[in-house]
């Protein structure tokens, strides 16, 4: 697929040093084409302008590619499909759960997962804290959706005893992280196991994934 912005995702991705084929390249520009026509009547995010969409939704979805580790995720507030439905994409192999409460936003979701043909992704119209899956997840996912502290507590019966939180942030969460040496939620406590640096291309602000485990 030939558009104006493919250079501009291809130059992107190879400053963070990935390496997309082209059969995904290809996907992600449907889905950004799909992001910036349903964005003018869906309201899906706030950055209307489609380059800017390019370097702060998909390129910023991509920062944490190497940083996964497991088979099956779920993105919890996912709301576009940030960062899950790029994930699917990449990561063909791995299984991908989208979960968003916004009726308009999950209509959006399973266009884009029919008309790409995403067969890892499953999308769940519901709030967080009702969704109680019959096999527990590796690892959730979430893009400024939450404090650290709610993310844990509205979303930690996703998690198999091993599995960990992936917290998108954009500048170091310092109190967040303090909030959560003192909480405990069915009788765990929970511990930052890393924390990583993101470098997003076009991007000068900080932004940062947060790690978390129990303990």
């Amino acid at each position: 697929m030939n558009t104006p912005y493919r250079q501009l995702l291809q130059d992107g991705i190879n400053q963070l040093s990935l390496s997309i084929n082209d059969h995904a390249l290809d996907k992600l520009l449907q889905y950004h084409q799909l992001l910036v026509k349903w964005n003018k009547a869906y309201n899906l995010t706030a950055v209307r302008d489609p380059e800017q969409m390019l370097t702060r939704h998909l390129l910023d979805s991509l920062s944490i590619v190497p940083l996964l580790k497991g088979k099956r995720f779920i993105d919890v507030g996912t709301g576009a499909g940030l960062p899950g439905i790029v994930l699917a994409i990449v990561f063909p192999e791995k299984q991908f759960d989208l979960l968003d409460s916004n009726g308009k936003k999950t209509r959006f979701l399973f266009q884009v997962k029919t008309e790409l043909g995403l067969t890892n992704v499953n999308v769940h119209n519901c709030r967080v804290e009702s969704l109680q899956p019959e096999i527990p997840y590796e690892g959730v996912i979430s893009r400024a959706f939450a404090t650290l502290a709610d993310m844990v507590r509205g979303s930690h019966q996703l998690l198999i005893e091993t599995g960990v939180f992936y917290a998108m942030k954009g500048v170091y969460p310092e109190e967040e992280i303090d909030a959560l040496k003192s909480l405990s939620v069915s009788g765990k406590t929970f511990k930052v196991e890393a924390s990583q640096n993101l470098l997003v291309p076009g991007e000068a602000g900080e932004r940062h994934l947060i790690i978390i485990g129990s303990q």
